[in-house]
């Protein structure tokens, strides 16, 4: 834990914003504050129809069902710097990320030093410290209980623990409300299991990993059903594979692993030469295998197939293809290679680590060396000095680490092998600054808040945030007048606009609105065209008071004729950024709830909730209602009680045919999300098939206890003498070999006293 705080420490010296970067300070931090104030009013947020596309938390990342998140939510209300509240957070899930790469080591019989090493690297390698801490915020969390995942399941495996942590941290992997940790869980658990056969793991034992799996998959299914059945109306609605090269890494960049000035070399963002050093993982990892006994490794190939394996796919899925249905951008999956690399290079130097034939083993390691040099000038030529010192540096630090182990131990060795990331960290954060994530929200809410207009009711935002320059990017310029993303959310202000990976398609093309709600210029005609279908504008189908225009888009907005019943509004101190339009007649947001048209039906709300309009309606001859909510699938209509159909206009607004003859008749529209009443079923079968998992270990280890009992029983107190004679005798053996073994300069821990073959305590060891 001290490691990766120092760690952060070293990141945030170089750049105070790092964790509230990107995605962070435009969606997740503000999405935390909205989900919480919702939850503080007794509102479970599954739907706020106001944010539109951005309002069905169903569908994007906001972890509805995962308890630790819901917590995050229920915090932030209450906290005004939201960059610093992100920024502890982040600290949180990097330490239980860290202390899972630690137990992952540790089940695979690495000591205690080297599981330690790999577990303050892996939050300092490249990808997951740029993209993952940085910004993806649910590939953080996700990733961080799957590796406790990883870490209980073998143990489970071996029996030597039960069902129960694996499918906590599963379902908690799973419910992060992100598919990527999902399908990389999937891939790890079939790692082990094939991993854990070579082992020559009874398949009993397999199996029962397997059924606790299901479970846990089957208690979060309801987590993804929504977006599965939901996906024909969203932008992600094809499921193809596709090639396309973005953000796909070639192998070869792999062999950059370990040199921190590296640059690699693929398609994303910025080009074709990175800005930042992503497929990093750590200085040692490469020239370190030269210091590995390979002919006492081969003993242990079983044993870590596992890890092999799961790092070898990993290798292959970042690669390509760039598109595998709603999987994109094979670079997101680094972080596994990275965590399979280090568990495997840190497992392997605590067990089979030497410095014998010291000569050779250093020439070895400088070749690796120049491998990682060739590599990254290859890459990005323009730095061969940078990348020359970097080389140097790292074999200067190798040399010093293996001086240290001869001396002082590994335990020392290790520490300076930690030491060194620091400052690692620091440069490479430094060297990419500023960096070209960053969108420089304001941090403090309470400021922010009170610089912008107050806006009442439901508001629209129609501009581009590419056309915001580096001056503009600031709580004292544009961030006092124009939201993008989910910036919005951290003022309280209601407006359509929002921060969402995964929208609605046909509202998205009426309104050009893209995932960060910007629009096209055509935007502004298009939300005042009348729909042909019922006549009226988008404006007010969608209930909208107010109707905000970034000047940058709209340079001569003002110049042209106003809409009927509309009129602009003066806002001194806000008029360089943005003109504003609003209704002549007042708020129509909050007048007779989310109806926003009648055809021949008279209708007055009797109520309103985020899910349910009840209104009392009246059609002689039969007509149409349209309610001011987006047409996601998961919408139910009764008519005193009984069904009747609903259907869309425009594709995205929700309307309801009327039947003639309704004479004061209750309607009630109501939105569960999709697949609701399945979820819950699998959810309590998952429980329940935990239930009956956890009675069988148990029921296993009280048989397996009275059988021991009973065993003691007939020994004796002379046999019972003799063991504890021949376990002081074997103790002190060991001991002595330990001594010996570090004092011949073996590069190992030497400090587990696990037998090699079997990976369990010898006998008389204490458990």
């Amino acid at each position: 834990m001290a490691g990766v705080i120092a760690g952060y420490l070293a990141v945030l010296a170089a750049n105070a914003r790092h964790y509230f970067t990107d995605d962070t300070e435009s969606q997740y931090s503000a999405l935390w504050v909205g989900l919480g104030r919702s939850l503080r009013e007794g509102t479970f947020p599954v739907m706020v129809p106001e944010h539109w596309m951005a309002g069905n938390n169903t569908m994007d990342d906001a972890g509805l069902f995962n308890p630790p998140q819901l917590l995050i939510d229920l915090v932030a209300p209450s906290i005004d710097n939201i960059a610093l509240y992100a920024t502890v957070v982040k600290l949180i899930f990097s330490i239980i990320a860290a202390l899972g790469v630690y137990r992952i080591c540790l089940v695979y019989r690495s000591g205690p030093a080297w599981a330690a090493v790999a577990g303050v690297a892996f939050p300092l390698s490249g990808f997951f410290l740029f993209f993952d801490q940085a910004s993806w915020m649910t590939a953080l969390t996700g990733t961080a209980w799957m590796l406790h995942a990883w870490a209980s399941a073998v143990r489970y495996t071996r029996g030597e623990s039960g069902p129960i942590p694996v499918f906590v941290f599963l379902y908690l992997t799973i419910t992060v409300q992100y598919i990527f940790p999902s399908v990389e869980a999937v891939l790890m658990l079939a790692a082990i299991a094939v991993g854990e056969l070579v082992h020559r793991t009874p398949w009993q034992a397999v199996l029962r990993l397997t059924l606790v799996s299901a479970c846990a998959g089957l208690a979060g299914l309801l987590t993804f059903l929504p977006s599965l059945l939901s996906a024909k109306v969203t932008w992600r609605g094809v499921s193809e594979v596709v090639n396309d090269q973005f953000l796909t890494v070639p192998w070869s960049e792999s062999l950059n692993a370990s040199l921190p000035s590296t640059m690699p070399a693929y398609t994303s963002w910025w080009g074709y030469v990175q800005p930042l050093p992503s497929t990093y993982i750590a200085w040692f990892l490469v020239p370190a295998l030269a210091f590995v006994d390979w002919g006492k490794a081969k003993q242990a190939w079983r044993e870590l197939s596992a890890v092999a394996i799961f790092a070898v796919t990993m290798l292959m899925w970042i690669a390509g293809p760039g598109t595998i249905g709603p999987l994109r951008w094979p670079a997101r999956v680094l972080p596994m290679l990275a965590i399979g690399l280090l568990v495997l290079v840190c497992v392997l130097l605590s067990r089979f680590g030497s410095f014998r034939d010291p000569k050779n083993r250093a020439i070895a390691a400088g070749l690796l060396v120049l491998l990682l040099l060739v590599r990254s000038v290859s890459a990005d030529p323009d730095g061969a000095l940078r990348h020359l010192v970097s080389a140097v540096a790292i074999l200067a630090l190798g040399a010093a680490v293996v001086r240290l182990a001869g001396t002082r131990g590994i335990a020392a060795a290790c520490a300076l092998t930690i030491a060194a990331m620091f400052p690692i960290a620091y440069l490479q954060v430094r060297a990419a600054q500023p960096t070209p994530m960053a969108w420089n929200l304001p941090a403090d809410r309470s400021e922010a808040k009170a610089a912008f207009p107050e806006f009442p009711g439901t508001t629209i935002q129609l501009g581009e945030r590419g056309l915001l320059q580096d001056r503009d990017r600031h709580p004292d310029a544009a961030y006092r007048s124009l939201v993008f993303g989910n910036y919005a959310r951290t003022l309280d202000r209601t407006y359509v606009n929002g921060y969402t990976p995964t929208g609605h398609f046909y509202f998205g093309e009426l309104l050009c609105m893209r995932w960060d709600s910007s629009v096209c210029p055509d935007a502004y005609r298009r939300l005042f065209a009348p729909e042909p279908d019922s006549g009226r504008a988008p404006v007010d189908l969608m209930n909208l008071d107010r109707v905000v225009l970034q000047r940058a888009l709209f340079p001569d907005a003002k110049n042209q004729p106003v809409p009927e019943g509309w009129h602009w509004v003066d806002l001194p101190g806000h008029e360089d950024y943005i003109a504003v339009l609003e209704r002549d007649g007042g708020l129509v947001s909050t007048v007779n709830g989310r109806i926003s048209h009648t055809e021949d039906v008279t209708a007055e709300s009797i109520s309103e909730s985020d899910t349910t309009s009840r209104l009392r309606v009246d059609s002689p001859d039969g007509g149409s209602v349209v309610f001011a909510r987006l047409g996601w699938p998961g919408y139910r209509a009764t008519l005193d009680g009984e069904s009747i159909p609903i259907t869309t206009v425009a594709k995205s607004f929700v309307a309801v045919e009327v039947p003639p003859g309704t004479d004061g008749a209750e309607l009630v529209l109501t939105w569960r999300p999709p697949g609701w009443k399945i979820g819950i079923a699998t959810m309590i079968a998952g429980l329940a098939g935990l239930v009956a998992l956890q009675w069988w270990y148990s029921r296993s280890r009280r048989r397996d206890t009275d059988g021991a009992v009973d065993t003691a029983d007939t020994s004796g107190a002379d046999g019972a003498a003799g063991t504890a004679d021949a376990v002081s005798a074997a103790d002190t053996a060991a001991a002595a070999g330990t001594a010996e073994a570090v004092g011949s300069a073996d590069f190992a821990d030497a400090a587990d006293p696990r037998s090699p073959e079997t990976g369990r305590e010898p006998t008389g060891a204490t458990p």
